[in-house]
């Protein structure tokens, strides 16, 4: 029997071999809750959280206590736009973000606009992608967050994100995106 070829990769990814292996001792020998510091369990699992996030801290050039683990993408991007909401509320209540972005950044942006924040949804040209001018014509003097995924889940589309970034920066407006699907 033949099986068909797995063309779903945005939605689930084999796990890579080697993830499975450095995972195994954590699914069997070492398999306490990290929150747990009153016993052994969780004092191996805690070592091994920390050890992660040193270990991610390094590669992006971040400390330990920059890196925050979540259960999702959904968790992470809501921590990620009503954090910088509630963060710089006093400096700008402005938000942009593109209208094909997936809900679980559009409904903190909804969220946010019951509390008074405005939000600028961008249109995607025909290619999917958004206009660099429209981001450009976008900005304003409260924007405090620009918010766009990396690649789109059903389309594939991979946005600029380096353009996107350095158009950011140049403003000090912070960038999020949603890179869960790339």
């Amino acid at each position: 029997m033949h099986r068909p070829i797995y063309l779903d990769c945005h939605a689930t990814t084999p796990v890579d071999p080697r993830v499975v292996e450095a995972m195994v001792p954590f699914f069997t020998e070492h398999f306490g809750n990290p929150s747990s510091i009153t016993h052994a369990y969780g004092w191996e699992a805690e070592a091994a959280v920390k050890k992660a996030r040193q270990t991610l801290a390094t590669a992006i050039n971040a400390t330990p206590e920059e890196i925050i683990f979540t259960s999702g993408a959904t968790e992470a991007n809501n921590l990620a736009i009503k954090g910088v909401a509630e963060a710089y509320f006093g400096q700008g209540q402005h938000m942009i973000t593109v209208q094909t972005e997936h809900s679980a950044v559009l409904d903190p942006c909804q969220y946010l606009e019951s509390l008074g924040f405005t939000v600028t949804y961008l249109p995607v040209q025909p290619d999917g992608l958004i206009s660099l001018n429209a981001l450009e014509k976008a900005f304003r003097d409260d924007t405090v967050l620009v918010s766009v995924m990396a690649a789109n889940n059903e389309i594939g589309v991979l946005q600029p994100l380096a353009e996107i970034g350095a158009r950011c920066r140049d403003r000090q407006v912070f960038f999020h995106s949603d890179a869960a699907q790339a």
